[in-house]
């Protein structure tokens, strides 16, 4: 897989850990998810966008040995690594390397979807969801956790150069093919599908420095800022900068650090 089939965020091990933080984060979200829309033994589950594969690991365990879940993303470093966690766990994963556009998904074939900040990069996600539409069952789900508002993600108290980076952080992405909130529009798109929409939630995130929260701005900060280097919306002085000001913020009694709101949306075939 070339570097252009990379992500944005990149797939090399800082990035690998920096998932693995924001998994823990964002774990008990997608588990309330999957309840809701009953994702359960002996169904088949598709895992779009799955990464490392951190979701499709649990969702495996919560298929069971008569079920199966199909994880499928672009980068090949990843998933070679979920094709070693499923043979290590005996897991019934089916890790496929492919670009959603290209991705093979048979009619009536899947129980149900889950899909974490994948959308939010694709330039046709309305295509895609078709695409997984149409390999639904009657009755099957989608759930859906993306980003409804990243401008939200802010600190108190405010920083002057690590604002200026998260707001470089926030214009690379806007820059990017895709639509980085679009959470906002899923409901109508998935309407469009003629799907029914049975969940929206909103799920803010409020990290402090005495919590787990904490760690997930913070991850993302260290791994992604010297990126916007060599993209060009950064020194390498400001990335420094806003990686001490993040430090002391870190130690400002009642700092806090409000994460980009996320949403769920659940909808039924």
């Amino acid at each position: 897989m070339s570097e252009t089939k990379e992500y944005i965020l990149g797939a090399d091990a800082k990035e690998l850990f920096r998932l693995g933080v924001q998994h823990q984060i964002w774990a008990q979200e997608a588990q309330q998810g999957w309840h809701t829309a009953q994702f359960t033994e002996g169904q088949t589950l598709l895992d779009l966008g799955c990464g490392p594969g951190f979701c499709t690991k649990e969702l495996a365990f919560l298929a069971g040995e008569t079920g199966k879940v199909i994880g499928i993303d672009i980068s090949q470093l990843y998933i070679d690594h979920l094709k070693k966690v499923a043979k290590l766990q005996h897991l019934n994963i089916e890790a496929i390397c492919s670009d959603f556009n290209e991705m093979q998904l048979a009619t009536n074939s899947l129980d149900g979807m889950y899909c974490r900040w994948a959308l939010a990069w694709l330039p046709n996600p309305k295509e895609i969801l078709e695409k997984v539409y149409t390999a639904l069952k009657p009755g099957a789900k989608m759930v859906i956790h993306e980003y409804y508002d990243w401008s939200t993600h802010q600190t108190e108290p405010r920083k002057e150069h690590l604002a200026k980076a998260i707001d470089a952080a926030l214009q690379s992405f806007k820059d990017s093919p895709g639509s980085i909130d679009i959470g906002r529009e899923l409901p109508r798109i998935l309407g469009e599908l003629d799907m029914k929409v049975t969940t929206v939630r909103l799920m803010p995130k409020l990290g402090l420095p005495s919590n787990a929260v904490w760690q997930w701005p913070k991850t993302f900060y260290h791994s992604y800022f010297p990126r916007l280097v060599s993209m060009g919306y950064l020194s390498e002085s400001e990335v420094s900068e806003a990686l001490r000001e993040m430090d002391e913020l870190e130690h400002t009694p009642g700092a806090s650090l409000l994460s980009p709101i996320m949403t769920e949306v659940i909808a039924e075939k």
